[in-house]
């Protein structure tokens, strides 16, 4: 054969021969053996002479069947005692059921959501209790607003008739006196140093004129005063320094003694403002002197009107 040509092949195939002999030996023996199946004996039943029973004591022999006319055999004090005890475990295992964890989880939410709901509610009365206050507290300074209101709008209607029966008596004071302090000129306007409208003065005066008493005159030098009930004293004149001309009104307050307390120059009146001429003007006003009167007004108010000329 041309596969056994030589001596190796020829080894090789003997061995390997043997080792699948060897192989097959072994399967037969071990790997192929065959386990018969156990027999069967059926369910295990429990020993018993009847089909009916009741207990625990388990006989272990045939026992006399129970006539049918005889009572009923009571238990005996084992029975009774393992009767009792069943029932408590039973208990005990219900009660075991009840308190499981998912019956506690449970019964915690329950009152979680209790204490939620009370919560809530003590919040919610709260806040209407706030609401409540609120609102009455509004209520309260809204009635106090209108009180007040209502006082000033009464206080302003009583102004408003005294005012007007006022200036009623006023109208009828002035038509009984004849109309004394009517005047029945077609002019507008309101001139004077009192509190009422008017144009305070004479018919005969000069509107330009600073004094409200006495009669119309011209000249130069000094003059004006218009302190009514008082006779000029002494006087004088400082000159001025720069040789301007003009008119300068000084405003001058007076007391009892007849001096000249205070002195305003520039007033109206006055033809020329200028520094040069205002300050001789206010000096030459506190040498001014009146005469003394205890019955006349603490401080009485009059003018000095001094004119200047060119070269004095």
């Amino acid at each position: 054969m041309a596969f056994l040509d030589t001596k190796h092949k020829k080894k090789s195939l003997t061995l390997t021969t043997l080792l699948l002999s060897a192989l097959l030996l072994v399967l037969f023996y071990i790997g192929l053996t065959y386990m018969d199946p156990p027999e069967e004996n059926g369910i295990s039943v429990n020993f018993g002479t009847t089909q009916f029973g009741s207990g625990r004591i388990q006989p272990k022999e045939k026992i006399q069947s129970e006539p049918l006319d005889t009572p009923p055999v009571e238990p005996t004090k084992q029975e009774v005692a393992e009767a009792i005890e069943n029932p408590v475990e039973e208990v005990e295992e219900v009660s075991a059921e009840k308190e499981s964890p998912a019956e506690k989880l449970l019964t915690q939410e329950n009152e979680e959501a209790v204490k939620i709901n009370q919560a809530k509610e003590a919040k919610r009365k709260v806040d209407e209790a706030a609401a409540d206050a609120k609102r009455k507290a509004e209520a309260a300074e809204n009635k106090k607003k209108a009180e007040a209101a209502r006082i000033a709008q009464q206080k302003k209607e009583a102004d408003e008739r005294a005012r007007k029966e006022q200036e009623a008596k006023k109208k009828a004071l002035d038509e009984m006196m004849g109309g004394l302090n009517k005047s029945d000129g077609t002019a507008t306007g309101s001139e004077g140093d009192d509190d009422r409208a008017g144009d305070k003065g004479q018919p005969d005066g000069d509107p330009y004129a600073t004094s409200y008493y006495g009669g119309p005159g011209s000249g130069s030098g000094t003059g004006g005063y218009g302190l009514n009930g008082r006779s000029l004293v002494n006087k004088g004149k400082v000159a001025q320094e720069c040789n301007q001309s003009g008119r300068v009104v000084v405003r001058i307050t007076v007391d009892r003694n007849g001096k000249v307390i205070s002195a305003e120059p520039g007033v109206k009146g006055t033809t020329n403002n200028d520094p040069c001429l205002l300050e001789p003007a206010r000096k030459t006003a506190f040498m001014h002197k009146w005469n003394l009167d205890s019955n006349a007004p603490s401080k009485q108010t009059g003018f000095v009107v001094v004119n200047f000329k060119l070269g004095e």
